[in-house]
């Protein structure tokens, strides 16, 4: 017999009547935490200028430290019901990590420039176990991040399965690849679920409700202006060619031909210059739809959700000016970037939970291998986590 919600423990009430309707029981009262960051571009210029000089002075080995450094600002700063997050990395856990992974790569990129005797079969086991542990990798990676999360004193544990890692990123990329991108989405959708149920806070397992029509939704828009980029760019190129060819019948001796060669050279540039930038755009509208789309479905333990209220085209908006804001000041106004960046974020970011955030129980955790934290970090893997 199925019990109706009223009849329900809180959590599953939660499931079966929708945050704040008029039938909720009484006992699954709303609450709403808004996150907010307080981080400030001044304070964080100052960590970030010491982090770039002992990096550069220490030719790399300081960069574990800054990583931490810097997330430990940023968690720090970073607030929900009057409680700030934590990040408890090891420095030397992740240097240790560090080491392996550039070991590994330099043993590739000197296999390729010494090319001695057999050099292609070193290079291409190394690039095969790449591939292979590319998966483990990045479980390896949000086990260590959520670990080393801490909030209210209580550790976040990544639980995904290493079966479902090697589903969600290796069967799901190799579809993706061998589709030509039409399964892209699908691997969008197969890798958030992935770290959304993988997630626990204490005892609460994460859940994602979400569903794999939106995935494609966002894909087709990201698509569409790959597609209006590739257009600008074949109609630059027509209308050169055009030009350059009535000009050419016109046989006029006048024809300056540098001046000519020179403004077809400018329209392929143009053109190439707006295919980057729409497909920049394209790709960081796909990134902010998705994190909309995750957090507005993501739910902890049946009795916490999360909302976001930010706008995807805002944060791509603010992305580019970032861009552009670090290129012309040489890279010196990136803290500033930062805390743009987040303090939009996360201030359009809220939990809502019908119990008290104390009322989580601690889970035991396990220390967790930082190789694919570093790993991830080096290659600028995209876990979204």
């Amino acid at each position: 017999m199925t019990l109706p919600p009223q009849d329900l423990p809180p959590g599953q009430a939660l499931l079966a009547t929708p945050l704040g309707t008029a039938n909720a029981p009484q006992a699954a009262r709303v609450h709403t935490y808004p996150l907010r960051f307080t981080g400030q571009a001044s304070e964080y210029f100052r960590v970030w200028i010491v982090n770039l000089a002992l990096t550069v002075i220490t030719l790399g080995l300081y960069t574990p430290w800054a990583r931490i450094r810097t997330r430990q600002y940023l968690y720090g700063h970073t607030w929900l019901d009057d409680q700030n997050f934590e990040y408890t990395a090891s420095p030397f856990a992740l240097l240790r990590g560090y080491l392996i992974v550039v070991a590994f790569f330099g043993l590739y990129t000197a296999a390729q420039q010494l090319q001695f005797t057999g050099w292609e079969w070193v290079t291409g086991a190394l690039g095969l176990l790449f591939a292979v542990a590319y998966p483990w990798l990045v479980r390896q990676s949000m086990r260590f991040q959520a670990r080393s999360t801490v909030h209210r004193g209580l550790r976040f544990r990544f639980t995904g399965s290493l079966g479902d890692a090697y589903v969600s990123y290796g069967v799901a990329n190799i579809a993706a690849v061998f589709s030509g991108s039409l399964a892209l989405p699908w691997a969008w959708f197969m890798q958030r679920r992935y770290q959304a149920d993988g997630l626990a806070y204490g005892t609460a397992r994460g859940h994602f409700r979400g569903s794999l029509g939106p995935f494609y939704l966002i894909g087709l828009a990201g698509a569409g202006l790959t597609v209006l980029g590739i257009g600008l760019l074949a109609g630059l190129a027509i209308g050169a060619a055009t030009i350059a060819g009535v000009l050419g019948d016109l046989n006029l001796e006048q024809l300056d031909t540098d001046l000519l060669t020179s403004a077809v050279v400018v329209a392929f540039v143009l053109g190439y210059l707006a295919l980057a930038v729409l497909y920049g755009i394209a790709w960081q509208y796909v990134r902010a739809a998705t994190m909309h789309y995750v957090l507005n479905n993501f739910e902890l333990g049946g009795v916490v959700r999360t909302q976001a209220t930010f706008s995807p085209w805002r944060l791509v908006w603010i992305n580019l000016a970032n861009t552009l804001a670090r290129i012309f000041s040489l890279g010196l106004l990136t803290p500033w970037t930062v805390i743009r960046t987040n303090r939009y974020l996360l201030g359009h970011v809220q939990v809502r939970a019908i119990v008290s955030l104390d009322d989580f129980s601690a889970a035991q955790t396990e220390d967790e291998s930082a190789v694919g934290e570093a790993a991830t970090e080096l290659l600028d893997i995209n876990i979204g986590f």
